[in-house]
């Protein structure tokens, strides 16, 4: 009489889905942990909160050290106004992009906003230049392999659910 083996983690044997990935054979998806709300609050509040950061980081660039003023309070204020408006634009429009121009658009952001803050400290424009292309070109290059690499394996498992391969002859 043949019995099923239980395996790893279940005394039925009953399958967990722990090796199949994010969604299983059965195209079952794990459950979500927050609500949409919670979604949505930090789908906003994240650029801002970074954007008080960065805010932060290059009002304290442009003042060298010195006193903070009311002009360098403003000055932050308005960096950290540009960089979340900044990024809900481009949320908004690489979000319609396809993942070539997603990764691209994502990499120029992150150069811009790292050339701003490195061109405040007095260095050599060209050294400002070349270090924001090579962020730029390091961001563009991850994200267009982590988009490529996570799109690519959502087709295959959605063909794999639409077209199931039969093992048996008939």
């Amino acid at each position: 009489m043949a019995h099923a083996v239980p395996t790893r983690g279940t005394s039925t044997g009953a399958r967990t889905g722990a090796g199949t990935g994010a969604s299983g054979a059965s195209g079952h998806t794990p459950p979500d942990v927050f609500g949409a709300r919670t979604h949505l609050l930090a789908k906003w509040a994240m650029p801002l909160a970074i954007g008080l950061v960065y805010g932060y980081w290059a009002a304290s660039i442009r003042r060298h050290g010195g006193p903070i003023t009311g002009w360098n309070l403003l000055f932050g204020f308005m960096t950290v106004l540009a960089f979340a408006i900044l990024w809900y634009l481009v949320r908004a429009v690489a979000d319609r992009l396809p993942r070539e121009g997603h990764a691209v658009l994502w990499g120029a952001f992150a150069g811009s906003a790292l050339g701003f803050l490195y061109s405040g400290s007095g260095v050599a424009m060209f050294t400002c230049v070349l270090v924001s292309l090579l962020l730029a070109a390091a961001v563009a290059a991850g994200l267009y392999y982590h988009y490529a690499t996570h799109q690519d394996a959502e087709e295959a498992r959605t063909a794999r659910t639409r077209n199931p391969v039969r093992t048996g002859t008939t």
